[in-house]
């Protein structure tokens, strides 16, 4: 049977994963593309960053994006939530304050999880540091909603 999930669950599976899949429209075409994010459950905003590209040049265009998660254990046994927001690009020494808190949170879920150390976390370090800071941008929650499967 498939049941709605309230927003505290669908909170708790944002903050629990760090793999989604990001949605936006670039001429009147909808693309989708998986993407590693930071959900910041107290605020209630999704950190993500990329390079300059086809998806930034989009996202710039068209601010409205989703950002769809899933835990999958099984055919008949899945939960999933669906971020509608909007694109908030961020700069300067702000855009470095928050690549810090997606590295740190990233590690602590992947510490978490999956219990391991990350050697791959100084690449979002180093970036931190760099002078090419990649483009940092938060996903502004409008609404969110989920469904299970069990």
């Amino acid at each position: 049977m498939i049941t709605t999930i309230a927003s505290p669950q669908c909170s708790e599976i944002l903050k629990n994963n760090y793999i989604g899949y990001l949605s936006y429209i670039s001429n009147n075409t909808p693309y989708t593309i998986p993407i590693t994010y930071y959900y910041n459950e107290n605020e209630k905003y999704i950190i993500c960053y990329s390079g300059l590209g086809h998806k930034i040049n989009a996202m710039r265009k068209n601010i409205n994006i989703s950002l769809a998660v899933a835990d999958i254990f099984a055919a008949k046994k899945w939960q999933s939530v669906l971020v509608h927001g909007r694109y908030d690009e961020i700069s300067g020494g702000t855009a470095k304050l928050y690549l810090h808190e997606f590295s740190l949170g990233i590690k602590s879920i992947v510490l978490r999880k999956e219990r391991k150390d990350l050697d791959f976390i100084s690449e979002f370090s180093s970036k931190i540091y760099n002078q090419d800071v990649p483009i940092v941008f938060l996903i502004r929650i409008d609404d969110m909603t989920g469904k299970m499967r069990s």
